[in-house]
């Protein structure tokens, strides 16, 4: 996903409206530096972070002159917002809301590609108002004006709020296609006192599938990489899907629905995941699997590794010399509970014995060694 300030830059290449902000970074004089170069007030001085909610946890402050700016920005690098501090401080002048609205282009399976939804309230409590407008638009190109004003004509009493919507929303849709977007979001699409409709929030995410062909997309995942741990950035080099959780089973699968299977029935056995770590890109080399256990070996929150594989054209007999290989490595002493099924499957009791470890034949078993496991290691 892009900071704030980084999606505003779309936006406004694109032809729509945003604050002029200032973009502050870290530093001994940060604070000093942005009362130095703001000219009027009141300000929002808005935390720059990757993860949503920031509103409600008190990511923007407004300053009504260079001493509270100078103490908000201090208050905003020190804070964590979604378990990271801000990469940035964007400071914008305080707009004059008239009204907020919603708007959002996002990639829709549904509509065969594009669908655009709005809403006649937006702010921090879209979700408490009525269910958006949707027109689903498909490819791009497919844009139609007559479609959408006939979806918003029940939705938007505004005759001239409603046509700025409509054409905001088409370049919405091709700036979508245009750099292979799935989700650009408006929230709040701020009405001012002048009629004119503006960007005052933007949330934008990138297809990281696209990075093959996008250098922008390309250089944001680099950095992203650079921005974390070195196992973690190991993981990410062999293409694994990675998301931390707060419990204490961790689940090394190949396959996303495979894994929110298991990571289902690890919560209904009464345990609790730690993350889900789909390695089905390199689901039968030890290169593979070796940076997902350094990670899971090193962090302190996880009790039980599960490893729970199932794959028609993936060998089970070359996952099986995979962990035989692993296990002799490792140095922690975490158990690690196993479920390999599939191809060649009955080759890998032999194997296991080797390292003394055991194939449970079903999944339910597994989650259920592993859940004991883990309530004991409490």
């Amino acid at each position: 996903m892009m900071l704030e300030h980084e999606g505003k830059k779309l936006l406004e290449s694109a032809g729509i409206r945003v604050p002029k902000g200032l973009v502050i970074r870290p530093g001994r004089t940060a604070a000093e530096r942005a009362s130095a170069r703001m000219e009027r007030y009141p300000v929002a001085a808005k935390a720059q972070v990757r993860s949503g909610g920031r509103g409600r946890q008190g990511g923007i402050v407004k300053a009504a002159d260079s001493a509270a700016l100078a103490a908000a920005i201090e208050q905003l690098f020190a804070t964590e917002f979604g378990g990271a501090r801000p990469e940035a401080v964007l400071v914008e002048p305080w707009l004059a809301i008239e009204r907020e609205l919603y708007l959002s282009v996002a990639v829709d399976g549904r509509a065969d590609g594009y669908v655009v939804l709005y809403g006649p309230r937006g702010g921090i409590d879209i979700e408490d108002g009525p269910p958006p407008a949707r027109y689903a638009v498909g490819a791009a190109h497919r844009f139609r004006t007559h479609e959408m004003r006939e979806v918003l004509k029940d939705h938007e009493p505004d005759y001239q709020v409603r046509e700025k919507v409509i054409a905001l929303a088409q370049r919405l849709t091709r700036t979508a296609a245009l750099h292979d977007c799935t989700t650009i979001e408006i929230n709040p699409l701020a009405k001012l006192g002048d009629g004119d409709l503006m960007a005052a929030d933007a949330k934008v995410v990138r297809d990281e599938w696209a990075a093959f062909r996008n250098r922008d997309i390309a250089g944001q995942l680099e950095q992203a990489k650079r921005r974390v741990g070195r196992r973690l950035r190991d993981c990410l080099n062999m293409q694994h899907m990675y998301v931390r959780l707060d419990g204490d089973i961790a689940l090394v699968s190949g396959g996303a629905g495979m894994t929110m299977a298991a990571m289902d029935m690890i919560a209904e056995y009464g345990g609790r995941p730690a993350c889900f770590l789909d390695c089905s890109p390199g689901p039968t080399s030890t290169r593979g699997y070796r940076p997902a256990f350094a990670m899971l070996d090193a962090d302190p929150q996880v009790k039980v590794i599960l490893v729970s594989v199932f794959g028609g054209g993936t060998q089970m007999q070359r996952v099986a010399n995979s962990m035989k290989e692993i296990m002799a490595e490792r140095k922690s002493r975490k158990p690690v509970v196993f479920r390999l099924d599939g191809t060649n499957v009955d080759q890998v009791p032999a194997i296991f014995s080797q390292f003394g470890a055991c194939n449970h034949a079903r999944l339910e078993d597994a989650v259920a060694a592993a859940v004991r496991l883990a309530k004991g290691a409490q």
